[in-house]
């Protein structure tokens, strides 16, 4: 109901007007002069008494309603005589007043659903008659998938955690702050960080980092993201650099081949935003122990890719792809890695884990970082065995999970701790108890190699029975492929402190005797699992390399094949793909970097064609330049010989000069 209304309404109880027909309710007209009392009265009584009303707001009703029925209940209303009182006069404004208010909320409801069943129909029908093509199922299947249109995945956030898809991301998940407020609580973390928020600077808000006060003005850096097509619901999206930013990236490389961490210092103070810069010099903060400068760097350059980021790009629906081989989009990898790096080191692993699943959405085909190798050891960190048992379950099929030793060994391990776990009913603690006992037996199996060394990194000494074996010993370590020597190294590294529980050695015991017992008996499992071994891991891919060289495991290194190892490695883009697409090329430069001195530099900045002694003539030079070039470099060794036999002389001295000294003295 209106103010307007209600205001007649007090008017009425003062005795300043009377409510007359249905058209003074409105709130457009304005009022009119108030007519006599009793005069009013007579004709507003005789209109109801024709239309069968008792109550002059039952004329807001529609039409089509009867008025003599209650819209409630659908029962006749309660008449009343002209001349009969009413019992108060403040009791039946208020009564009409909730009577006027229901009524046109149902009304309005009503007329919205009217129009909208009449604009739905309308549209059906003349979506039916003016296209005959929609009837078609398969061109309309087809449409959907070629569309370059923006096509949403449909989660459903509040059901359960089964029901979404895989690498689901949720955005809280992504704030490392949400996890320390749960272990430290709020006070402990957020601090006098409350009142710094009142004074900070407005930020655009972003999902992967907080920007803070410290960090230089954001201001557009030449980083842009395109939308490049959309197959299947699957939108691919890539970086892109603008004219000003390939300049500041042709700078940074000059910077790296320096070899001088201060020239890129200086590139950042002028360009604070270069991803690239940003990158390089986190990792030598790192390795001069900046932990927190080093972890700065690393979440500016986040920061400075998402706000680049297109606007339909999603972190979370899992369905937007971006292009390892593109060198635009690398540095969002590497960023993202060396993150997710950082949080594992904080203690915040249920976010590394969020961080990892990202990496893995981005491109799950490829998986350039090989994010298979860390997404398991991180789920048993944070404690997430039911989302490693279900990757296991529902990738083993197409992506053979268990011919990776991480896999092999972390699935029974997950399924033993979430057997262990109080609310687990007893049946399905058996059932996961046994399924792990089964999975661990076919991991020893099938990689034996890991075992003497898992038990070495926890500090345990095997049995007498188990190192004196063949199956386990020196011989099959020494044997076993070079790539699985890798990856064997790589687990052992990072996911021995997960085996330390004396209930977790127990149970590994177990199971190695009965995989001795298989061996001795001769199972013919034990010479498939060999052939396999020896067959599938010849070599490994390169995403694989890359991997080892970013975790920096030790021991893991030093099973680099020589091709890897012998090669110099770029933080900001180590191991690049061998197919890379290659979007703008830097420029052949005139000069070359020379570690010339200052007598080269100045005889080269009187000759821009001087050379230096030994060094090839460009092609195409003709013999004119070439004599030049010889007779500078004879001038050069003449002045070389002349500075080397250069002698100063000492002024000459008396023998005694202190003697004049003395005899003053005296």
């Amino acid at each position: 109901m209106s103010r307007r209304a209600l205001r007649r309404l007090r008017g009425e109880q003062r005795g300043q007007e009377e409510p007359g027909g249905p058209e003074e309710i409105k709130e457009e007209e304005e009022p009119q002069q108030p007519e006599p009392r009793n005069r009013k009265n007579k004709g507003n009584r005789k209109l109801l008494e024709e239309r069968g009303l008792s109550n002059p707001f039952q004329l807001i009703t529609e039409p089509d309603e009867d008025p003599q029925s209650d819209p409630d209940t659908g029962q006749p209303a309660q008449s009343r005589l002209p001349n009969e009182e009413e019992p108060r006069e403040e009791e039946k404004a208020e009564n009409d007043a909730n009577e006027t208010s229901a009524q046109s909320a149902k009304t309005k409801k009503k007329k919205k659903k009217r129009k909208g069943k009449k604009n739905t129909d309308g549209q059906l029908d003349g979506a039916v008659e003016g296209d005959d093509e929609l009837r078609d199922i398969d061109s309309l299947l087809e449409r959907i998938e070629n569309t370059n249109g923006l096509v949403h995945q449909i989660q459903n956030s509040s059901g359960s955690a089964d029901a979404r898809p895989l690498l689901y991301v949720e955005h809280r998940n992504l704030n490392p702050e949400t996890e320390l407020k749960k272990i430290f609580g709020s006070r402990a973390v957020m601090g006098d960080q409350r009142a710094r928020q009142r004074q900070r600077l407005h930020h655009r808000s972003t999902w992967l980092t907080s920007p803070k006060n410290t960090w230089p003005k954001f201001s557009k850096t030449g980083i842009t993201m395109s939308l490049l097509e959309t197959k299947r619901g699957v939108q691919y999206f890539t970086f892109e650099h603008q004219r000003d930013y390939q300049q500041v990236q042709f700078k940074f490389l000059d910077a790296v081949e320096s070899m001088d961490p201060n020239n890129i210092v200086l590139l950042l103070q002028m360009n604070p935003y270069h991803v690239d810069s940003l990158l390089q010099l986190s990792d030598v903060c790192r390795l001069q122990e900046d932990q927190e400068m080093a972890r700065d760097l690393i979440e500016r350059a986040l920061y400075s890719l998402e706000c680049a980021f297109h606007p339909v790009f999603s972190l979370t629906s899992g369905t937007c792809r971006l292009d390892y081989c593109r060198p635009e989009n690398r540095g969002f990898f590497l960023a993202l890695f060396k993150h997710v790096m950082f949080l594992e080191k904080r203690g915040c692993l249920r976010t590394a884990l969020e961080f990892c699943k990202l990496i893995f959405s981005l491109d799950p085909e490829n998986d350039p970082l090989c994010m298979q190798l860390l997404i398991d050891y991180l789920a048993l960190r944070a404690r997430e065995y039911s989302f490693l048992i279900r990757m296991f379950d529902e990738w083993e099929a197409h992506r053979n999970l268990s011919l990776l030793p991480n896999f092999a060994f972390s699935a029974p391990l997950a399924l033993l701790q979430s057997s262990q776990q109080e609310d687990v009913s007893e049946q399905e603690q058996v059932t996961s108890y046994e399924r792990a006992s089964r999975l661990i037996q076919q991991a020893l199996l099938m990689f034996p190699g890991v075992l003497i060394p898992l038990l070495d990194a926890c500090g345990v000494q095997p049995d007498s029975a188990v190192a004196s074996h063949p199956f386990f010993g020196v011989v099959t370590q020494i044997s076993q492929p070079t790539a699985l020597s890798q990856l064997t190294t790589l687990y052992v590294g990072r996911c021995h402190s997960l085996w330390k529980d004396p209930s977790v050695m127990s149970w590994l015991e177990q199971n190695v005797r009965e995989v001795l017992r298989l061996v001795d008996s001769n199972d013919p499992v034990v010479k498939e699992r060999e052939l396999r071994r020896k067959t599938l891991y010849q070599s490994a891919p390169r995403n694989i390399h890359r991997h080892v060289i970013l975790s920096e495991i030790k021991g893991a290194n030093a099973a680099l094949p020589l091709d890897i190892s012998s090669q110099p490695v770029l933080s900001f883009d180590p191991v690049p793909p061998l197919n890379s697409v290659v979007s703008y090329t830097r420029p052949e430069r005139t000069h070359r970097p020379s570690n010339e001195g200052t007598l080269s530099l100045f005889f080269r900045s009187l000759l821009p064609n001087f050379n230096l002694q030994g060094e090839a003539a460009a092609e195409g030079e003709d013999g004119a330049v070439r004599d030049l070039n010889r007779g500078v470099n004879r001038l050069m060794a003449a002045m070389r010989d002349m500075l080397a036999n250069i002698q100063f002389q000492e002024p000459p001295r008396e023998d005694n000069p202190d003697e004049e000294g003395d005899e003053e003295w005296d």
